[in-house]
């Protein structure tokens, strides 16, 4: 959980400063550039800090050990911050796509931007994108839900960029309608990013089961202990980043109470070194002959 912490944090301060400061110049050149788009796209890097300070705090809370109020440990707040990053996602999204269906509609034609804006939007790109891969490389090795969500933020700015990139293009080639046309686009990336975020917060917060390639090696692993003649029910849930497990297996009836729960213990530690995702399994034991 240490180096989960820490890894977490690290990935998170590197998001921050990155963002503040595309943010700040996407917005300059958007302003001294007379590019509508290129302004949309420095709120949505801009939003990114706020979403990186929101996973520092859900990763550090979702670090902290068992107490007697959360005797399950804390894992489940990185999934609320997973959802407050998504909800964030979402309001920036909505503001950007409010402000160009406005254009659109009202049929206002903005300056043509600059060639420093089609500049700013290629930075963008190439810097975003190469944020993403680091978080989200980071995301993997430890399997962090709220980390991953900030990377996804990463690739859905990357992407709004190259809608950027696009509109500002044609406005220079003779059609500026595509500038706000081009924030509309953005507003459809950072829309299906939020909710795809929100919905895998979702999924772990009402202990979704987790896949089926896991529970099977799971099963397998349990078959192949001494003592275990089969499993008669196995349940996962995921909790935050972990999995919680109940398995009932069967074992020969004639056998001692100790001898059970010593079947039983060899499964459950065997299981929790083979399988650092789970946190805790409980094993209940049926004799086979009932």
């Amino acid at each position: 959980m240490e180096n989960f912490e820490k890894t977490a944090v690290k990935v998170s301060l590197v998001s921050i400063v990155g963002n503040i400061v595309l943010s700040v110049l996407k917005m300059t050149v958007g302003i001294v550039a007379h590019s509508g788009a290129m302004v949309s796209d420095s709120v949505h890097s801009a939003s990114d800090v706020f979403s990186s300070i929101i996973v520092i705090i859900g990763v550090k809370i979702s670090a902290k050990e068992s107490d007697k109020e959360h005797p399950y440990g804390h894992e489940r707040m990185e999934c609320v911050a997973s959802v407050v990053l998504a909800v964030i996602l979402m309001i920036t999204g909505l503001f950007i796509g409010a402000d160009a269906l406005k254009n659109v509609i009202g049929g206002n034609t903005p300056e043509i931007p600059r060639f420093s804006a089609l500049v700013a939007a290629v930075v963008s790109i190439v810097s975003k994108e190469l944020m993403f891969r680091y978080t989200i490389y980071h995301a993997k090795k430890i399997d962090s839900g709220a980390l991953t969500a900030d990377a996804w933020h990463h690739r859905s700015d990357a992407l709004s960029s190259v809608g950027a990139l696009i509109g500002i293009a044609g406005a220079r080639m003779g059609f500026p309608i595509l500038e706000p046309i081009a924030s509309l686009v953005i507003c459809l990336f950072i829309a299906k990013a939020s909710v795809d975020i929100f919905m895998d917060a979702v999924d772990k917060i009402v202990d979704r089961s987790c896949d089926e390639e896991t529970e099977k090696q799971i099963k397998e692993c349990v078959l192949e202990q001494d003592g275990v003649n089969g499993v008669d029910l196995l349940r996962t849930r995921i909790f935050g980043n972990k999995i919680y497990a109940d398995i009932e297996i069967n074992a020969d009836g004639d056998k001692t109470l100790s001898e059970g729960h010593e079947i039983a213990e060899n499964v459950h530690s065997t299981i929790e070194q083979k399988f650092p995702k789970v946190k805790h399994i409980t094993v209940h034991v049926n004799p086979k002959n009932q």
